[in-house]
């Protein structure tokens, strides 16, 4: 199963503060200990919403744009990891030893996969189709 662990924003991520040398050491040992445990998939951090965009999509295609920075920033992500587990359980224990900040707040949401969704031709063409693309744009995660 994969597993997304969202990163909440907070003030300071959203001030742009860089994390100072320690918290970087911190957060790469552990990138590493998801590395060694083959679990981690990806993991970014993010730039502030300041620097991002919305688009809100209406009746007829229509689309509107609205420059950042978000007002609430509880509600935004300030990066995220793709874990590779076999449970929520597992994701749960190995978000609880990422280094963060007290109130900092992470989010974990189990990401689709082909299983979960119900067999018929139309669906089965795009899931196909979607593995194809998957296979020509991931490349594995190296040290």
């Amino acid at each position: 199963m994969r597993f997304m662990v969202i990163v909440k924003a907070n003030a300071d991520s959203e001030a742009g503060a860089m994390p100072t040398s320690a918290q970087l050491a911190a957060m790469g040992r552990y990138n590493e200990q998801l590395i060694d445990a083959g679990i981690m998939l990806a993991g970014e951090g993010l730039h502030p919403s300041s620097k991002g965009a919305r688009i809100a999509f209406g009746e007829k295609g229509a689309s509107t744009v609205k420059d950042g920075p978000f007002t609430e920033a509880k509600e935004l992500v300030a990066g995220f990891w793709i874990l590779q587990v076999k449970s929520l359980e597992d994701a749960i224990a190995w978000a609880r030893r990422a280094p963060m900040e007290p109130g900092d707040e992470l989010e974990i949401r189990q990401v689709f996969e082909t299983a979960d969704f119900d067999a018929d031709p139309i669906t089965e063409e795009h899931l196909r189709k979607e593995q194809e693309f998957r296979d020509r744009t991931q490349k594995p995660v190296t040290n």
